[in-house]
């Protein structure tokens, strides 16, 4: 586990980045996540980390890259060049939700 250090003090992320407890997540632990993942965040960004965090929570299960694109108005296209680095999972990560399956 390590801590990340954000406005209201730290949180606790595990070893593949992602938040040890989501009710933690705030937008602000959202940008210090990104720059961690060294993503500057856009309103495009925050686009599918709204969609992603809205279907975590009426599904219970992070979406795939292929749900992103199908459903929030970001096509592969450009899910790929705001989140350059496996985008699923680097999504995933800001957005304070779970691996999605199938991510490596």
């Amino acid at each position: 586990m390590a801590e990340l250090q954000v406005k209201e003090g730290t949180v606790e992320i595990n070893e593949d980045g992602f938040l040890v407890d989501p009710e933690k997540w705030s937008r602000d632990v959202a940008e210090a996540i990104a720059r961690e993942n060294k993503v500057e965040m856009s309103d495009r960004h925050w686009v599918v980390i709204d969609y992603m965090r809205k279907d975590y929570q009426e599904s219970g299960k992070s979406p795939t890259v292929r749900r992103i694109t199908k459903n929030s108005g970001v096509d592969t296209k450009e899910l790929y060049k705001l989140f350059p680095v496996r985008p699923g999972g680097t999504a995933a990560r800001i957005a304070g939700v779970p691996k999605p399956e199938g991510c490596v």
